[in-house]
């Protein structure tokens, strides 16, 4: 029986910290399913375009590389996705896997980082690797991507989390609840100086090269400047996080053991 893995996800037209990012989980997952012959998609057919316009390089979308895997004749299919959170571009992607389970033997779709309590305990826990030691009057804002969708409460839960277990951290998003707005003034009202600001997305791409650290006076970085914290930028995308990595892996291989189990997310 021919098998396949392919790995979803949003995509990122910024070379270097796609090799460190996406590419850097793919090739774990790669490495780690044996007799799983590999491929990749993305969501955004806004990177895709952008990317075979300006570099050549050409990235299929979820259906494309469905039909290719169908016409190729690959019978047993794992989509695993690097998607955070159970959002809209998630249940895209679950309705689109879906609508091929007729279409082979087998196919089955990987969750996101943060779906059940289990993985975000875990996922703090890989957190705790990538974080400063910090002063009292200090402390780490994640920028989150955030969405309208009811996933929403992810953030907040996750941050409830990182408080539990010791992490003097605030969660906010560029669309969506909590905003900047409301990471400030808790910061405020927590007698904070010092603010390690994150992305908390899977690479750090556009969102956080220019709406967290860039130069504008609407970025997180001089905002909260302008409010005279002391910000220190780490431009360092979840992906790089080799705990992450394996959170990714470890998602895939549940998708092996469940493969029989069809039509369920693992």
């Amino acid at each position: 029986m021919k098998k396949a893995v392919l790995v979803v996800s949003f995509g990122t037209s910024y070379k270097e910290t796609r090799e460190k990012t996406i590419e850097a989980c793919e090739n774990k997952i790669k490495n780690g399913l044996e007799g799983y012959d590999f491929f990749r998609a993305f969501t955004s057919n806004m990177i895709i375009r952008k990317l075979k316009n300006r570099d050549g390089i050409e990235i299929e979308n979820p259906i494309q590389a469905l039909d290719r895997l169908y016409e190729e004749g690959y019978e047993e299919v794992i989509v695993q996705t690097l998607h955070i959170i159970c959002g809209e571009e998630f249940t895209k992607l679950k309705e689109q896997v879906d609508s091929y389970q007729d279409k082979f033997k087998k196919i089955i779709l990987g969750r996101p980082l943060l779906t059940y309590i289990e993985d975000y305990k875990e996922t703090v826990e890989a957190i705790k690797h990538q974080i400063p030691q910090m002063q009292k009057d200090e402390a780490v804002v994640f920028m989150g991507h955030g969405t309208f969708h009811e996933s929403h409460a992810s953030y907040p839960a996750l941050e409830y989390m990182m408080r539990d277990a010791g992490i003097n951290a605030y969660v906010g998003t560029v669309e969506g609840y909590p905003e900047i707005d409301n990471v400030v003034k808790r910061l405020k009202e927590d007698n904070i100086k010092i603010v390690n600001l994150m992305p908390f997305m899977l690479v750090a791409g556009d969102h956080a090269i220019n709406d967290m650290a860039g130069e504008d006076e609407d970025s997180w970085k001089n905002i909260l400047e302008d409010f005279g914290f002391e910000v220190k930028v780490h431009l360092q995308g979840l992906g790089e996080n080799p705990y992450i990595q394996d959170k990714f892996m470890n998602h895939a291989n549940d998708c092996v053991e469940k493969i029989n189990e069809l039509g369920q997310i693992c």
